[in-house]
């Protein structure tokens, strides 16, 4: 160790061989020095564990959607005029919802559908007239025992594979409707951004999403009633078109009037809600066929 004195190096012993200063002491005021010195540095002060990123992105989107979807229940037009490119996720997750509330609705609530139909076909004047009051009885008895009955699972009606399949259908129909009418009325001289646009269509399509996610809601309660809205819901869009297309200025007086203009993006809905409505009796197809194979099924009746 070095003397603390006069800084001689010694191998050892407990004075210096060149000065004879005690090496103890100064050993210990080396140490003392030393853990002087550790005590004086600062410690790293405790920093609370930031949440994760995504999290707090997701809580911030959540917010900023439902604060724009009560808006646009709440002032429709005025939100859907001062809806600009900021409010693109917005009306994209609209839309999302609007294209999967159909198919989960229609997989809660087909049973409510299939009774309703039956019940429809009975009330007709040439089948009516030839059933005896027991056969009714009958019937009634039949659908108080399917509404008890948890069918999905004695047919095995996939969940994910037909809320996904059709979901991604009729957001795939949507995106055809929105671009046909972006591209009317970019026909009538309407100097907009596809996002813009976007936006103001999914802002106006707030409300029939709202009515669907009624009717979601009465479906999950077994309410025959959701039908309703889920068809308000589906032809609210033919009311979204104009509203989106008149909410713009035109540029020019030349271009394609917004009457023509709505009339061909009719023309194009009907087509998509054709295709929609074809996958949708596949799959009704599919259920009849699983019903009739069923055995499990046979044997309730």
């Amino acid at each position: 160790m070095n003397c603390s004195n006069c800084g001689h190096f010694n191998d050892g012993g407990k004075f210096c061989v060149k000065c004879g200063h005690k090496l103890q002491e100064g050993a210990a005021v080396s140490q003392t020095a030393a853990a002087s010195e550790y005590q004086s540095q600062p410690q790293p002060a405790y920093v609370p564990q930031q949440p994760n990123q995504r999290v707090r992105q997701a809580k911030k989107v959540s917010k900023s959607f439902f604060s724009y979807f009560a808006e646009g229940i709440k002032n429709p037009t005025t939100t859907a005029q001062t809806a600009g490119e900021s409010q693109f996720v917005n009306a994209l997750i609209t839309v999302i919802l609007y294209a999967l509330s159909i198919p989960i609705m229609l997989y809660v609530g087909w049973k409510l559908l299939l009774i309703q139909f039956v019940r429809s076909m009975f009330k007709l004047p040439i089948i009516s007239e030839e059933l005896a009051p027991s056969d009714m009885e009958d019937f009634n008895t039949g659908v108080d025992l399917i509404k008890a009955t948890d069918i999905n699972s004695i047919i095995h009606f996939n969940f994910t594979d037909f809320v996904f399949k059709q979901g991604v259908f009729i957001f795939i129909g949507l995106a055809v409707i929105i671009g046909a009418t972006y591209v009317a009325a970019k026909f009538g001289k309407v100097d907009v951004s596809f996002k813009e646009f976007f936006s103001r269509f999914g802002t106006f399509l707030i409300i029939p999403t709202a009515l669907l996610l009624i009717g979601l809601v009465l479906a999950f309660l077994h309410v025959e009633y959701f039908s309703y809205f889920m068809n308000f819901g589906l032809l609210s869009i033919f009311l979204v078109v104009p509203f989106t297309i008149a909410s713009f200025k035109q540029s020019g007086t030349n271009g394609l009037d917004r009457i023509y203009s709505t009339l061909i993006v009719y023309i194009v809905i009907t087509i998509v809600l054709t295709f929609i409505a074809n996958g949708l009796g596949e799959e009704a197809k599919t259920i009849i066929t699983r019903m009739g194979n069923s055995s499990e099924l046979n044997d309730l009746f």
